[in-house]
């Protein structure tokens, strides 16, 4: 069945249906990432968005139990160029047009993928709809130009209700603003007591759990929509141990006193070069994003930049000066993507063993 997208601009293109035959309004951004469609399709942090998959063949290895980032996606349409009918791996269990059609998520396929990653490179990300062949173009598009995109991501895709993912290891008070379950899966290796958190809970709740460390999950949307998580954060530094991720990155630089912007088109896909300043190594990176860190606003903060991106020199990497606290931009629990960085965990590990010794060797002196 034919189906349109159509983008705000104007431009529309004629394609093939698959998934869920409703229509459907958002953003539309591109991934980059040759592999891990599944992980992509689950991630939480496109919530609101309509995604383009650059790789041509998208489907071919189905969709199994074991890769999946969230229970229920949140993602609002799938464009590629090719979608699998018969897809070929020991672990298929259903092929990503059933899945979509479970889930109720629209696709459409036959899109010359290449053109459509060309225009939003250059207008930016672009509104679009994802609607019936029967549809006038320039009706949609009157529609798109009168549409508000979604500000509240974060509050659809946080749990609304604490809850646990037991271990015996460091005590880890996980903020879920969107949170991705490689990020759960890597505590949950390092035998860390995890207890997962809504996105508004306050400082106050998340000391009387008494977490040896904080971790600010990725999430959805424009960080400024969640003014709470700024101020719980804000609250928390000096106190415990902190660790942020993407958005967690994110709104740990407001939290202390940077600015972030809109990207023109975001990073997306699992193939960005990363450099560490102090070390000068380069990591390859999974990432996925529309805000970044202004540069110029860390002048009169206590916090410093760490890493780099090598394709456009924005900002990867934050640390605190004063507090044991460091965020990335980026996912290092590589989920999808290469491992380079999963050493972060490791070293959030060590903060906090570092910051209970410290706690442990302070109340011995004045014993």
């Amino acid at each position: 069945m034919k189906r349109l997208l159509v983008l705000e601009n104007g431009e529309f293109f004629v394609g093939e249906a698959f998934g869920s035959e409703i229509d459907i309004i958002g953003e539309v951004v591109f991934t980059t990432g040759m592999t891990g469609y599944q992980e992509t399709l689950s991630d939480p942090s496109y919530c609101g968005q309509i995604v383009t998959f650059t790789y041509p063949l998208i489907g071919n290895y189905g969709i199994n139990r074991d890769d999946f980032e969230s229970i229920n996606p949140s993602i609002h349409g799938m464009i590629v160029k090719e979608a699998c009918v018969e897809p070929s791996n020991f672990r298929n269990e259903m092929t990503l047009d059933e899945f979509l059609k479970v889930k109720d998520i629209p696709g459409i396929s036959g899109v010359d993928t290449r053109k459509l990653t060309k225009i939003i490179r250059q207008y930016g990300t672009l509104k679009g709809a994802i609607c019936s062949i029967d549809e006038q173009p320039n009706e949609v598009v009157e529609r798109l130009k009168h549409t508000e995109l979604m500000r509240d991501q974060v509050a659809k895709v946080s749990t609304k209700t604490p809850y646990p993912s037991p271990g015996r290891g460091h005590r880890v008070v996980l903020v879920d603003f969107g949170m991705k379950h490689g990020i759960l899966r890597e505590l949950n290796q390092r035998d860390c007591d995890v207890v997962v958190v809504p996105h508004n809970f306050t400082a106050e709740d998340i000391m009387l759990l008494n977490p040896d460390g904080v971790m600010l999950s990725n999430g959805p949307g424009d960080p400024k929509d969640v003014p709470e998580a700024i101020e719980m954060i804000r609250q928390l530094l000096g106190r415990v141990p902190i660790f942020g991720i993407c958005l967690g990155h994110q709104l740990f630089a407001l939290a202390s006193g940077a600015e972030t912007e809109k990207m023109k088109f975001g990073h997306r896909g699992s193939n960005h070069p990363v450099k560490e300043l102090a070390t000068n190594k380069v990591s390859i990176t999974s990432q996925n994003h529309s805000y970044t860190v202004n540069p110029d606003s860390l002048t009169n903060t206590d916090i410093e930049v760490t890493h780099v991106a090598l394709n456009d020199g924005t900002v990867e990497g934050l640390r605190h000066k004063k507090y044991p606290a460091f965020t990335v931009q980026y996912h290092p629990e590589a989920s999808p993507g290469p491992e380079d960085a999963n050493g972060l965990f490791d070293q959030f590990m060590n903060m906090m063993n570092e910051t209970k010794k410290k706690r442990g060797d302070l109340q011995c002196q004045n014993a």
